[in-house]
């Protein structure tokens, strides 16, 4: 009678069943891929946004002694480019926000660019370039070809190689 005892009192202690602990992982393991994808979509919308110009044209026409130059830019990146700087070969501009038409700078090159010019995704805007052929230090004539480069605040360089007229 003794093990008959233990038999039934073994038959009442029954554990937990597998399919309990099957079923929490299975939980815990969706939780932690839908909060994953969560941040790595986050994450990846943060680093698929980029930034690109376009040079639509570039034209150099010569007028009073002075060269202008226009460029066409387009943004054709996801973001915002922020135009910082402008240079003609090597040589930063020295006036920016300045440039109109109607004027020309003696002994200084001059752009209608402000610096941290912000361009749209999807905009298109106009840079003009001023030079003063007579600018201390130039060594620039006409049939030279000329780099124009500009800077944004992304560290991207957009050049684009012009012949002056």
């Amino acid at each position: 009678m003794g093990t008959r005892k233990k038999a039934s009192t073994m038959r009442q202690r029954r554990g937990v069943s597998p399919v309990i602990p099957t079923v929490i992982l299975v939980a815990i393991a969706i939780i932690v891929a839908i909060a994953v994808s969560y941040w790595m979509g986050g994450t990846t919308s943060q680093f698929t946004h980029f930034e690109q110009l376009e040079v639509q044209s570039a034209d150099c026409s010569l007028c009073e002694g002075n060269w202008t130059i226009t460029l066409k830019l387009k943004n054709t990146g996801t973001r915002e480019a922020i135009l910082t700087s402008l240079f003609v070969n090597v040589e930063e501009v020295d006036k920016y926000g300045q440039a109109d038409s109607g004027y020309i700078f003696t002994n200084e090159w001059a752009t209608n660019m402000t610096q941290h010019e912000v361009v749209q995704n999807g905009e298109t805007i106009c840079v003009l370039v001023y030079i003063d052929p007579n600018r201390v230090g130039s060594t620039l004539s006409s049939t030279t070809m000329i780099n124009v480069k500009i800077h944004t605040a992304s560290g991207t360089d957009y050049l684009k190689m012009l012949e002056l007229p």
